[in-house]
């Protein structure tokens, strides 16, 4: 799932989302965590996916990005958080909407794409996920800015609606990797 807008609550201006500047901006949404555990107790791998490019732009800093992710680690109950820090520019196969990050967890990890959800805010998630094999969930956060291309498979408000729809729609989701060792981050170079 992307971080940014999902896992924590994204800074909006000008109804544009961003990512908290600090650790001391970030915030989650008030259902992620029991939303998340309770996709936890039905045996799934939570990893998280996100692009931070401002880290390629000078407005950041790769121990910011990591400070934020150590927090989001210790507030949910997530197993990895795997990180972008290229631009467009770059044309890296991690930065969403390419599907790098998704790809290289499932190959980490033996996780079946075709059996597997990518929740996103933005266009660009719902693309990498489509672009992988996942099925896909759109948290609609009604910024101002492109919608997907194509329709994601379900259209949330909340994680916890989000969550709802894996479990009733997703029988066939029976990996159990949530006891795994050694999950933590993985950046891409």
């Amino acid at each position: 799932m992307d971080r940014d807008g999902v896992l924590n609550d994204a800074v909006i201006k000008n109804g544009k989302p961003y990512p908290p500047a600090t650790v001391a901006e970030v915030t989650v949404p008030a259902d992620a965590k029991s939303a998340l555990m309770a996709l936890k107790s039905a045996g799934f791998l939570l990893i998280g996916a996100t692009n931070q490019p401002d880290v390629a732009r000078g407005t950041t800093t790769r121990e910011t990005v990591a400070a934020i992710n150590d927090k989001l680690m210790t507030m949910l109950p997530l197993d990895e958080m795997r990180v972008c820090y290229h631009d467009d520019a770059d044309q890296c196969d991690c930065r969403k909407p390419l599907p790098g990050l998704l790809t290289q967890a499932a190959k980490d990890h033996a996780i079946d794409l075709a059996n597997s959800v990518m929740i996103g805010d933005r266009w660009k998630d719902i693309e990498a996920g489509q672009l992988a094999g996942c099925k896909t969930i759109w948290l609609r956060q009604d910024y101002k800015e492109q919608e997907p291309t194509h329709p994601a498979d379900f259209i949330a408000k909340t994680l916890t609606d989000a969550v709802e729809w894996i479990k009733k729609n997703n029988s066939r989701m029976d990996i159990n990797l949530s006891n795994t060792p050694g999950l933590n981050f993985k950046e891409q170079k």
